[in-house]
């Protein structure tokens, strides 16, 4: 993708689903590609991360983080 942040937080995502394991599943996706997904969630600026649980939204935040910061935002989700 284009987007620096994007890129960015992108293996720290990726570090983090493999320390979560089971416990938390990652997905990314290109809103150039899927501007219907954007429009759903109220995407507004990238990177914007979403956390589902049972399959509903319960938390969005935006802008690339440090592993840390973002591990503290989805410990509360996860487990």
């Amino acid at each position: 993708p284009w987007c620096g942040p994007c890129r960015m937080v992108a293996p720290v995502l990726e570090q983090l689903g493999q320390e979560y394991g089971n416990s938390l599943k990652i997905g990314k996706v290109n809103i150039d590609e899927n501007p219907g997904l954007a429009s759903q969630y109220g995407v507004m600026s990238i990177p914007t991360m979403i956390v589902f649980k049972d399959g509903r939204k319960v938390e969005q935040f935006v802008g690339a983080m440090s592993k840390p910061a973002l591990s503290r935002k989805l410990e509360r989700w996860v487990g």
